[in-house]
């Protein structure tokens, strides 16, 4: 149950990589039973320890008593809206106490004890003995509420995040796990009761299995895993052994609860502590942390397996589809979830037996473990590198904000007295780091050893990624070729919208076609500006980079730099969340303090939809490279679901330039695109309306339709009124002079064949590699031979012989898109073609602008997994996506 995180797609010069909550127990038995039951119990045992009778015990206190005769007790009713006490009867004499108003029974309660006759010594012990059996009392209260789950109480927000474990093998180890749970309503508690209690069981001082409200980061520890993952485990063995044996009875309508609802519900604890500690790996590594999660993965997918390949399940929910009347009962988000729970668990190894099923098991098992050692190795290899300079000189070119962070980073590195201005410097291979010196570094030697380093990552010694692709390679084609496809790329493309490999490789081909001569063209021009500029020979890799910009400089006059200061963090957030509320009509509020996050510079925050709460998110924006993956992504803490009565809440996570001393965040302008792309994906997940968990937000939307909002997002960065709600200097509060918004807009399209024929390259040999290399031929070329030859018609720029690019090419061999790169692309034409109707209505139009916006949102954002994303597309702009405005929006029409 691994989610896969919706990642940006790899930049120029970068490449990204995320997770769960847990249903609620509400207890039958009336909490005051057991509390009267252990003050009993404490009055005894003080009768024993200070040797008083329980006769002498009940005579005194009945001599404490006012006439009224109330006396204290835990049994509390309420009547009318008053809370009244009501004494025990027979338990201080032979009659019941009439009852009295609390604040009644307080004040005369405070006369036990206190009345000490002189003519009976043995009373003398009396308020000590109250004294003991009232402590009695509140620890039995204390531990008794404690145990019970606040999620009772909760009004709906409890976490629970990512998978529908059991039913959706395929989620478990290829896409992404994006189902979660938690649960407070009447009908809700009822079914968690029949099916679950882990919960109820769970000692309260694990976070992990504390899972009420959102998650408990602030208390979270490596230590806590273990135990709690063994304990959920095991309670969710035992429930879905109990739903085993009622789904062969359950037939029509039951069918549907027992099977998707009831695993819903079973599978939530489990996706709830799970997920979060797989979150915590993203974002918090430790190497403790990693020991833990590398422990208990071997268990946890083992028992998702079995979970995924259960028979019973999988024939009723066959049986289900088969039954007309049934079958013709349910909605069509329901009937998605069955049809894609039925092909997922199909994936899974349902259909397998024997020694056949034990040797698909073990490949899931070893996929699972080589996916969070190749992430591993990236982080390690990544952090590994620090190049310190201590020579101002050599930093030449370096824009201020990147010396900043050089001398902030050099502190954190333990040169304590490191400065902006006096240095020394460290430059890592962390984006924020790395690419501004890619850009801006006069020194042609540094900007050498900075790129060789960055295409090498992970390629070497223990951090060494070159096996774990090619043992992945052989383990997907072999669970392929299991389950009856021919290769791993036709066992992917069977649950996205991509009929075949065929219509993947014309999509490159289209755009090969579209952007190979103009990247060339590019290629070349900027090869003249850097001869004319003094540069002899032919560039190389390490230069393109740095005279592209000097180019873009010269042609727009402006540089990335003057733009920065106009792209302060706070500011960006005003001017997005302005952006939603104008065009989806939600509000987005700063909710800090509300949820306890995992790093001081994490923030939290609410959706409303008029004056309803519907979602949250948490923003984590900075760059950490000491134990914080690289790239941007969203996440899913928990998603909509009636059965569990739970709103979404997502993780965002970018890896931004981050706040140098006094300044703010200053954010270049591809970081803007950033946010408001994975901001895309979060409102996908957050603005649905899809009441059902497994079709709800972004679960069970094909995989290469889910790119749709959040590359949509990022055409209104070019949008005069959504730029300037955000575009102010920081420090001033000018706005963006005119003349740089022109400028921006103009360099848009700067070397856009360039680009695009590079994400081309990167969806050619993900393709390539999942559908005809044969990665068990020990005498045919390599991973790496593969590329090279692919690079020469998808590259106009040939990478260098040594490039191990795929040894971090995490999207592919630890994320959920192998097989499925092509995905940007593909999801790019549908949101390139989005734009365009925002465009046709008039983007000056503000009622028309909102008008569609509303439309966006009720198909797009709002129908999630319950429809084909083809019929929402159609629902949304009346036909289908055409490429033309792609083409158009890139400048290669």
């Amino acid at each position: 149950i691994f989610f896969r995180p919706l990642e940006r797609p790899m930049p120029a010069t970068m490449y990204n990589t995320m997770q769960p909550e847990a249903p609620v127990v509400q207890h039958s038995t009336p909490t005051w039973i057991p509390i009267l039951a252990l003050c009993g119990i404490g009055a005894v045992v003080g009768s024993v320890v200070f040797k008083v009778s329980p006769a002498t015990y009940a005579s005194e206190l009945r001599a404490a008593l006012p006439h009224s005769s109330a006396v204290r007790s835990p049994a509390l009713r309420t009547l009318g809206g008053t809370r009244w006490i009501k004494s025990p009867v027979g338990s201080v004499g032979e009659q019941g106490y009439p009852a009295l108003p609390l604040n009644q029974a307080l004040s005369s309660t405070r006369m036990v004890g206190s009345v000490a006759p002189a003519a009976q010594p043995a009373s003398l012990q009396l308020p000590t003995l109250v004294a003991a059996s009232m402590i009695g009392m509140a620890v039995a209260a204390f531990a008794w509420l404690r145990r019970r789950p606040a999620a009772a109480y909760n009004a709906g927000m409890g976490p629970s995040p990512v998978a529908m474990v059991a039913v959706s093998g395929e989620r478990h180890v290829e896409d992404r796990d994006i189902k979660h749970s938690g649960l407070s309503t009447h009908h809700s508690a009822r079914r968690t009761r029949r099916y679950s209690t882990a919960t109820a069981e769970a000692p309260s001082s694990n976070p992990l299995l504390i899972q009420t409200g959102l998650p408990k980061f602030g208390a979270i520890e490596a230590d806590n895993v273990e135990p709690a993952v063994k304990q959920l485990l095991e309670s969710l063995q035992a429930d879905f052994d109990k739903l085993e044996a009622r789904a062969e009875t359950a037939s029509g309508q039951d069918a549907y609860k027992e099977t998707v609802e009831g695993m819903e519900v079973i599978g939530a604890p489990l996706e709830y502590a799970w997920g979060v500690v797989s979150h915590l790996l993203g974002v918090k590594n430790s190497e403790e942390l990693r020991n833990a999660h590398q422990a208990m993965q071997p268990q946890v997918i083992t028992t998702m397996q079995k979970l995924g390949q259960s028979v019973p399940v999988y024939r009723v929910m066959q049986a289900l589809k088969e039954d007309a009347a049934a079958w013709g009962a349910l909605e069509e988000a329901q009937q998605r979830i069955v049809e894609s729970s039925l092909r997922s668990m199909k994936h899974a190894g349902v259909g397998l037996e024997g020694e056949e099923l034990e040797a698909f098991n073990k490949i899931a098992l070893e996929l699972a473990e080589l996916s969070t050692k190749f992430s591993n190795n990236v982080l390690d290899s990544t952090k590994a590198f620090a190049m310190t300079i201590t020579d101002k000189a050599d930093l030449e070119g370096l824009p201020d904000t990147a010396l900043g962070l050089a001398a902030q980073t050099a502190k954190a590195k333990g040169h304590e007295s490191a400065t902006a201005e006096a240095g020394p410097w460290v430059l890592t291979l962390d984006i924020p780091s790395y690419l501004p010196a890619m850009q801006h570094l006069k020194n042609r030697d540094l900007r050498e050893q900075l790129y060789r380093a960055y295409v090498t990552r992970a390629s070497a010694g223990d951090t060494d990624n070159s096996p774990i692709i090619t043992r992945t390679l052989q383990l997907k084609k072999q669970r392929a070729q299991m389950l009856g496809y021919k290769t791993h790329a036709e066992y992917s493309l069977a649950s996205k919208m991509a009929g075949s490999v065929e219509e993947v490789d014309e999509l490159s081909e289209l755009l090969r076609t579209a952007s190979f001569e103009a990247a060339k063209k590019e290629l070349a021009a900027v090869q003249a500006y850097a001869q004319k500029n003094g540069f002899e020979g032919d560039l190389a890799l390490w230069d393109v980079t740095y005279w592209a910009e000097r180019q873009k400089e010269e042609l727009y006059a402006f540089t990335q730099e003057e733009l920065r200061p106009y792209f302060s963090l706070p500011a960006v957030l005003d001017g997005l969340f302005g952006l939603c509320e104008r065009i989806f009509d939600v509000k987005i509020v700063p909710a800090d303090g509300e949820a306890e996050v995992w790093h001081p510079d994490v923030r939290y925050f609410k959706i409303y939809d008029g004056d309803e709460h519907i979602a949250g998110f948490y923003l984590d924006p900075y760059s950490r490279p000491e134990n914080k993956r690289g790239g941007a992504w969203m996440g899913v803490c928990q998603g909509k679901s009636q059965v569990l009565d739970r709103k979404p809440v997502a993780y965002l996570t970018c890896n931004g330039s981050p706040p140098v001393g006094d300044v703010p965040s200053l954010m270049t302008f591809s970081e803007v695109e950033t946010l408001f792309h994975e901001t895309g994906h979060g409102l996908q997940h957050m603005l649905t309306r899809v009441p059902y968990g497994e079709a709800a937000g972004i679960s069970n939307v094909e995989w290469d339709a889910v790119e749709l909002p959040s590359q949509f997002m990022e055409n209104w960065c070019y949008d005069r009124p959504t730029l300037y709600g955000f575009a102010k200097h920081y420090s001033t509060g000018e706005p963006l002079p005119e003349d740089l918004f022109e400028k921006l807009k103009a360099q848009k399209n700067y070397n856009a064949g360039m680009q695009m024929i590079r994400q081309t390259l990167f969806q050619a040999i993900d393709i390539e590699l999942h559908h005809r290399y044969d990665p068990d031929d020990a005498a045919g070329p390599s991973p790496f031979d593969v590329y090279q030859k692919l690079a020469v018609n998808y590259s106009v720029t040939p990478p260098l012989p040594e490039d191990r690019f795929l040894c971090s090419f995490g999207h592919i061999f630890a994320g959920g898109y192998s097989a499925g790169y092509y995905s940007y692309k593909w999801a790019e034409v549908m949101s390139a073609d989005a734009f365009a109707a925002f465009e046709e209505a008039g983007l000056d139009d503000e009622e028309a602008v909102r008008a569609v916006g509303r439309r966006f949102r009720d198909t797009v954002l709002a129908l999630g997994g319950g429809k084909h994303p083809a019929e929402v597309y159609r629902e949304f702009r009346g036909r289908d996506p055409s490429p033309e405005a792609l083409l158009r929006h890139s400048g290669l029409a």
